[in-house]
């Protein structure tokens, strides 16, 4: 019995926009299933704004979401999977860690996860014509600025410390705004199953980070997957994984 035939989303549907706190806007992509589904973080500043992020470049970011073309605007990539680089070639200004910029510079399928993951079966609706999973690529977006831990996003009124997570990936960060205890924290650490054992992971590198991470005086936390959460949450999340992670 075959499969059925998914429906396609139209372009305006493609991408929605919820307002946070902070001046912080999620845009995410709805009709990809929660696991695959990437966050995308918005962050206005005075002077520009900030883009954490971008998708998997199935529908373009710059035209459907005018959020994104208001101001001059910083793309950065928390790390290079396939889910969260898709629309950084948008973006005059791409920032991404050192240690994945050669990534970001040649997106292969296999590097950035794509190979393993892009399917029809991670849709709910299938993007706009003329996609289809068989010929899904990204597109080359070459750092403008490469990241290096304890680096300044500076917005003019707001500043992102840069904070190395390797472990999940290589070149992963997550932005800490200490004045506002914002952390956004890419994929080292969200509100679900956390991936720790794919090609290039290292499981030293991920207990460093998560200890790392454990006792920033955070007051909210946005991950690159699921929804966001707070202190308390933090706290249960990476005590029980340290704990996981420390027996025996």
């Amino acid at each position: 019995m075959s499969d059925p035939v998914l429906e396609r989303a139209r372009p305006e549907d493609w991408y929605r926009v919820e307002p946070k706190a902070d001046d912080i806007t999620l845009i995410s992509e709805p009709f990809i299933h929660e696991f695959y589904r990437c966050n995308m973080w918005h962050v206005r500043g005075r002077d520009r704004d900030m883009l954490v992020d971008s998708g998997m470049g199935v529908v373009s970011l710059r035209q459907w979401v005018p959020l994104v073309t208001e101001k001059a605007l910083t793309a950065v990539a928390s790390h290079t999977h396939f889910d969260h680089i898709g629309c950084h070639h948008e973006f005059e200004d791409r920032a991404v860690h050192a240690d994945e910029a050669d990534i970001l510079a040649a997106p292969g399928n296999s590097e950035t996860l794509a190979d393993l993951c892009v399917t029809d079966g991670i849709f709910d609706r299938l993007p706009p014509e003329p996609y289809t999973s068989e010929s899904y690529v990204l597109t080359a977006a070459p750092a403008t600025r490469l990241l290096a831990d304890g680096d300044i996003v500076d917005l003019g009124d707001r500043h992102f410390e840069v904070i190395h997570t390797p472990g999940h990936s290589p070149g992963g960060i997550a932005l800490w705004e200490a004045a506002t205890g914002t952390l956004i924290s890419g994929d080292i650490v969200y509100d679900g199953p956390l991936i720790e054992d794919i090609y290039h992971s290292d499981a030293a590198d991920y207990f460093r980070s998560m200890v790392r991470l454990r006792d920033l005086p955070v007051r909210v936390v946005h991950g690159g997957h699921f929804p966001s959460y707070d202190r308390e949450r933090h706290l249960a999340i990476m005590d029980d994984w340290i704990a996981k992670h420390t027996e025996g």
